[in-house]
């Protein structure tokens, strides 16, 4: 469709906005990043000193990171508005939050909506596709014991072992509570055919706004973390012994992301900013860990029972523009997620004067060895 001339000026102005945005985000990247490598190499002695201030430490200079993220999105007017249960109630204990995914401003959606639950987003491990591991934060993810996943079927048996031993090694070890797992193994507009033709030669339902979860990591996950009861001991968690203050795995947050028109929201847009200012709605419902079966059949079905629940609220929320009320409740409550202008000035001032704090060393100790 052609451009008319009133259109040109407004065309215009977003180009040289999306221009300065991104000007400004690799600019944050290129100091927040080696500033955040540079203090972990720093702080390496306290590692083995007292491994829990480290990763405490570490988990901070995480969430900041993450929170710069959530403010490309927020200063572009990409805001969150929750439904359902309040999860702040249970940021302190350990749970798996099961997510729908669309695209890859999910991500940064759930960057931005847990901001402000306490200390969750330090704590918190991500399962995510093997190629973020390549991106810019690839870096830090390790660093921090993000787990990346390599999707395929060829893969599966041996990407469940290394989670199983990357839980093992990195969850109770780095005080990690919380865990995001996107259960359909991919996005929706990727799998939807697939997962419609599974079910219907397994005479499953028929889903459109999500697909069939796959069980194997919920499971690995579940087996690894949830504290039973043996012989008045404690199995599941790590390897070793589980922490004498740990409760085990608590609860399981179901999270559905909704887009309004179901036009999800992708990170080169979150960065670019090129369209209008969007509320991403998350809604989210609350299980106690004893409610959840650990068998796989029984599992399976539990997942499977999930995602048709998300399937109605997505198509509830398309017809209406708003999620159901939760049992028990006339009127859907909805809560505006906002963050701090002052925090994020904070941080981002923090972020570029490191830089330059570590720029000047680096710099310092180049000349005095050439």
């Amino acid at each position: 469709m052609a451009m008319t001339l009133e259109e040109a000026p407004w065309l215009g102005w977003l180009l040289v906005k999306a221009l300065m945005r991104f000007a400004f985000m690799v600019a944050n990247n290129l100091v927040a990043i080696p500033s955040y490598i540079c203090y972990i190499i720093i702080l390496q002695p306290l590692r083995v000193l007292d491994s829990k201030r480290f990763w405490y430490i570490e988990g901070i200079m995480y969430k900041w990171l993450l929170g710069m993220v959530a403010s490309w999105g927020w200063y572009a007017g990409y805001t969150v508005m929750e439904w359902g249960e309040d999860i702040k109630a249970v940021s302190k204990d350990e749970a798996v939050m099961l997510v729908n995914h669309q695209a890859t401003g999910d991500v940064c959606t759930l960057m931005m909506c847990l901001q402000d639950k306490g200390l969750v987003v330090a704590q918190m491990m991500w399962l995510m596709d093997h190629i973020f591991k390549y991106t810019n934060f690839g870096i830090v993810s390790l660093v921090h014991g993000d787990f990346f996943i390599r999707q395929g079927r060829s893969y599966r048996d041996q990407q469940l072992l290394l989670l199983k031993k990357h839980l093992e090694n990195n969850y109770r070890s780095r005080d990690r509570k919380w865990i995001v797992l996107f259960p359909e193994g991919g996005f929706l507009r990727k799998r939807r055919e697939t997962s419609q033709a599974f079910a219907k030669k397994n005479n499953l339902p028929f889903l459109t706004h999500v697909t069939l979860p796959r069980s194997g990591a919920t499971k690995i996950i579940l087996n690894a973390l949830v504290a039973q009861q043996e012989n008045g001991s404690p199995a599941g968690g790590d390897a070793k012994e589980l922490d004498s203050k740990s409760k085990g795995l608590q609860w399981i947050i179901d999270t559905t992301i909704a887009y309004p028109k179901a036009e999800p929201i992708d990170i080169q847009t979150w960065i670019l900013g090129y369209r209008k200012p969007t509320v991403t709605h998350v809604h989210y419902r609350i299980f106690p860990i004893k409610d959840v079966p650990l068998e796989t059949d029984d599992l399976n079905n539990w997942l499977y029972q999930r995602f048709i629940e998300k399937e109605d609220l997505l198509s509830h929320f398309y017809e209406t523009g708003a999620f159901p009320p939760s049992k028990g409740h006339k009127e859907a409550v909805s809560r505006e997620m906002t963050l701090s202008n002052m925090w994020i000035f904070l941080i981002q001032s923090f972020a570029f004067l490191s830089g330059y704090m570590w720029y000047n060393i680096i710099q310092y100790f180049y000349h005095c060895l050439f």
